[in-house]
């Protein structure tokens, strides 16, 4: 029996319940809430007088409605010009309020984009399941953890049972072998991968990123090249647990400690793919040929060295 990929290992250790017809009911580790996709599914538990099934396994935060000004933020609420987001932003705080869920609010200083607040806070940890009412959940993986996107009627499923209906994704493996030239970052990297398998060349696969060159990134690197796995037509990007994931992860507020740290990072470095694991699909570039990337139309799939 061949050996498992990352993404099989989280996927194991995770699912509740596999049906004949293909789909499976998996246990949600972290779900992340913003002001966008959340209001109608808070709704639908109001209507049904449900509660949230793990309260403390969500994590929210307003991103997308937020201004970027020192003037605007500063008066709070009244700072939002535009009136639907403002609805939206205090719907979330009213929301958050009502459900007990840990919110970071609009002039919180560790307030941010939903997918790097996760990481930066160590509420992102190795091998969990992630999700969020947003594309690029998959950014997460950078850290080891199998996230990716989910639609409104999602959210509110995991608000009530914590756990989610999904069906298995294919394995796909990118590697990058080889040392980059002087001047390229992760952004040509997973540039170059998206115009050589196009944006669908990742549909229906998890994508492991690994090589040399995956390896050498810090972790906000690869938070680059998995959050855009989505561009690539992906669910969701992984990149394998290594001493760069835990000294990223180390002495963050929703980090483990002591002894229970010195527990997790012994379970976390198991957290990659067996050598002898099958891919059903492998593609593999040469660091040494990547050029600094740019995209010139309406696709990132039209995409071309800066020679």
């Amino acid at each position: 029996m061949s050996g498992k990929t990352l993404y099989d290992k989280i996927w194991d250790a995770h699912l509740v319940k596999e049906r004949e017809d293909g789909t499976n009911l998996i246990y949600i580790d972290r779900h992340l809430i913003h002001e966008v996709t959340s209001p109608q599914a808070f709704e639908g538990l109001r209507l049904a007088g449900r509660l949230p099934w793990r309260a403390a396994a969500n994590f929210a935060t307003p991103d997308h409605n937020i201004p970027t000004t020192r003037d605007e933020r500063s008066q709070g609420l009244a700072g939002i010009k535009d009136p639907v987001s403002k609805i939206q932003v205090s719907t979330l705080d009213d929301n958050c309020s009502e459900f007990n869920i840990f919110e970071l609010k609009m002039n919180d200083l560790r307030q941010g984009i939903v997918h790097v607040v996760g990481p930066e806070q160590g509420a992102t940890l190795p091998g969990m399941t992630i999700v969020c009412g947003d594309s690029h959940t998959s950014t997460h993986g950078a850290l080891g953890a199998l996230a990716h996107g989910i639609g409104t009627s999602e959210v509110e499923h995991v608000l009530a049972t914590q756990c989610l209906m999904q069906k298995k994704m294919k394995n796909m493996l990118v590697r990058v072998d080889g040392q980059l030239p002087t001047g390229v970052t992760a952004k040509d990297i997973v540039l170059a991968i998206i115009g050589k398998i196009g944006t669908a060349g990742g549909t229906g696969y998890t994508i492991e990123f690994d090589g040399e060159a995956i390896r050498s990134l810090s972790v906000e690197g690869r938070m680059t090249v998995c959050n855009m796995a989505i561009e690539a037509g992906a669910r969701a990007g992984l990149v394998a647990v290594d001493q760069t994931t835990l000294d990223y992860i180390k002495g963050r507020p929703f980090a483990p400690a002591g002894e229970v740290w010195e527990r997790a990072q012994e379970a976390w470095r198991n957290l990659v793919s067996d050598e002898d694991a099958v891919f059903d699909a492998v593609v593999e570039l040469n660091a040494a040929d990547i050029e600094p990337q740019v995209t010139w139309g309406t696709s990132p799939e039209m995409v071309a060295p800066i020679n």
